[in-house]
């Protein structure tokens, strides 16, 4: 606040100060309009932001929704799904499970409970089930697991391992993170396996410290 020029009439003071009123008047004025108006737009702001989030919520929610519709009815859904098939040998084989799945983008049946029977129709049949597995029929390849059970009917001999990968085209059967066996002999561990032939012929193979093991029944 400056102090009055002593020089200044007293008339000239007032209108000094009126003029400063009029000012402050015309700010005040000011300020409140743009109060009001702001008191008007933002609740429509804020009405506008809330709607475009719960609309792009519903519209997101809707999409994937018809997305994941598409997806499923492009799907091929086979319950107790049976594969009958033959190795270039000639000899049988059949891939049964609980429920498949073809996935259509790649072609590959994806299997529930599936069951596995080599030689069907032989002498001796081996059987391979597991929790899981996935079939490609373009690969000729069944990989199946985890809780992979094969019994062999012929010798009694039965392995547990976490996964087991059938060609198809060969009847080879194989492994590599790691396998369990028991049988009329005894027991044994190992790295990794390979089952020939229909199960004629297991080889068991260790690597580093992991070597082969095995336990002979008196």
């Amino acid at each position: 606040m400056t102090a009055p020029d002593p020089t200044q009439t007293p008339e000239a003071r007032d209108s000094q100060d009126e003029a400063r009123v009029a000012a402050a008047g015309r700010r005040w004025r000011q300020r409140s309009r743009r109060v009001q108006m702001l008191r008007r737009v933002l609740p429509v702001v804020i009405l506008l932001i809330a709607g475009g989030t719960v609309t792009w919520v519903v519209y997101r929610s809707v999409i994937s929704g018809a997305e994941r519709k598409a997806g499923q009815d492009q799907e091929i859904r086979l319950d107790r799904a049976m594969f009958h098939g033959q190795d270039d040998q000639g000899r049988r084989f059949v891939i049964g499970a609980e429920g498949a799945v073809r996935d259509p983008d790649t072609g590959r049946f994806r299997l529930v409970g599936p069951v596995l029977r080599l030689n069907l129709g032989g002498r001796k049949v081996t059987e391979i089930t597991a929790d899981g597995g996935t079939y490609d029929q373009v690969a000729k390849t069944v990989t199946i697991g985890p809780n992979v059970r094969i019994s062999d009917g012929g010798s009694g001999f039965s392995l547990a391992t976490p996964e087991a990968v059938v060609d198809t085209s060969t009847g080879i059967v194989t492994g590599s993170k790691g396998v369990q066996g028991t049988g009329p002999l005894g027991t044994l561990s190992a790295s990794s396996y390979v089952i020939r032939d229909q199960g004629e012929r297991i080889e068991f193979r260790g690597s580093g410290d992991n070597k082969v093991r095995g336990t002979i029944n008196p």
